[in-house]
């Protein structure tokens, strides 16, 4: 057979190609929301780059040699950071581009890696969130009316304190996954790829049951959205992040989903005395340091030590 009529591969088509499978299999097997935050952090990257789509983005940064590369990942840093992004977001954006290449250079695709450092990100300042008197001062808000609505906000704010839920995981929540009978609630926790199941305190269980019986018990999302826009359908985190800021208003409070996860760690290691080992039994936090600085801003230990030198000086 005659080679010269054999056509071959353009080398851009193939590198095109070659990128696009990276890309694929980096996506690949994620849980649905560990999925929807890569998607979204090389979005911005290819954003950036000012490329078609986040394939071509790959493309580009492969093409380049290990120097240029780098070069290519710090400008992007360096961009990010004049966009005022927050040190985390930052940090996010950088790990995924950085396993993007990691897998690349596993496939043999490229013999080099991203060394482009992060952003020192400042430790937690706030891990009290609204407290025990905010969160009463929430429901009282959400008790105030007995609408579906109203039973809806009730629920959700306890599922956010009571089981320090993060928003995430609230709005991921289906009918299948709460059994009143056996007082459970069954999650997809952050970073994990198999639901976890959870006992509900009595208080939370009302709440739910409340919910239950005003919704009905047909299958679906279990948080269903009340806005003209999309009525009927799953409750979104930006409708949630809503629902609590607006009920944080009417109560004279500056509260965000997050932070009544913050009150409920902060009540816990109350209740507990300061033990974190079960403290991170009920937050889920795989990394116990976290909890310290819960620990130190709960009861001020720093703050305690350095009065104790500053009067002994």
């Amino acid at each position: 057979m005659d080679t010269a009529l054999v056509p071959m591969t353009p080398a851009p088509v193939e590198r095109a190609n070659k990128a696009a499978a990276l890309v694929a299999s980096f996506l690949a097997g994620r849980n649905e929301r560990t999925l929807r935050a890569y998607r979204n952090d090389l979005e911005d990257f290819r954003s950036y780059l000012k490329a078609g789509d986040v394939d071509e983005a790959a493309r580009i940064l492969l093409s380049r040699g290990h120097g240029e590369a780098n070069a290519l990942v710090l400008a992007y840093r360096a961009d990010m950071v004049e966009r005022n992004l927050q040190a985390a977001t930052v940090n996010r954006r950088l790990a995924a581009v950085r396993s993007l290449v990691k897998l690349a250079r596993t496939l043999g695709m490229v013999p080099w890696s991203i060394e482009v450092e992060n952003l020192k990100a400042q430790a937690y300042r706030d891990t009290r969130g609204p407290g025990r008197q905010g969160f009463r001062r929430l429901m009282e808000e959400a008790g105030s009316r007995t609408d579906r609505k109203a039973l809806r906000d009730r629920a959700v704010l306890r599922l956010l304190h009571d089981l320090a839920l993060r928003r995430a995981e609230v709005v991921a929540l289906d009918m299948e996954d709460v059994d009143l009978e056996s007082g459970s609630v069954t999650i997809l926790g952050k970073g994990r790829t198999q639901k976890e199941r959870l006992s509900l305190p009595e208080p939370t269980k009302a709440a739910l049951s409340s919910w239950i019986d005003a919704r009905g018990t047909e299958p679906g999302p279990l948080f269903l959205n009340f806005d003209r826009a999309g009525k009927g359908e799953r409750l979104t985190g930006t409708g949630l992040y809503l629902v609590v800021r607006d009920l944080g208003r009417k109560a004279g409070l500056t509260v965000r989903p997050h932070g009544l996860r913050h009150a409920g760690i902060t009540e816990a290691l109350d209740l507990t005395n300061g033990n974190i080992r079960a403290v991170q039994r009920y937050s889920r936090h795989r990394d116990m340091r976290i909890l310290n600085v819960y620990d130190d801003n709960r009861a001020d230990l720093g703050g305690d030590v350095a009065r104790l030198v500053a009067a002994n000086a």
